[in-house]
């Protein structure tokens, strides 16, 4: 469970603190995901998909560094 302290009646700041952690733990991308079912079928698609992707993206910072 994610919580924030208010310090000195600043809700502002205590909200945007909450915000962030919320963003930094994953939780909207999870909820999005879970909005939908997709078949198993479509999953492993989507999981081909994005490991190339990420395999594209590594190939290429390491052209860069190189």
């Amino acid at each position: 469970m994610i919580s924030v302290q208010v310090k000195n009646g600043n809700v502002d700041a205590a909200l945007k603190k909450f915000k962030q952690r919320v963003a930094k733990s994953g939780l909207p991308s999870e909820v999005k995901k879970k909005q939908q079912y997709d078949k198993p079928g479509i999953q492993r698609r989507n999981a081909k998909k994005e490991a190339i992707k990420n395999s594209r993206k590594a190939a290429k910072r390491e052209r860069r560094d190189s």
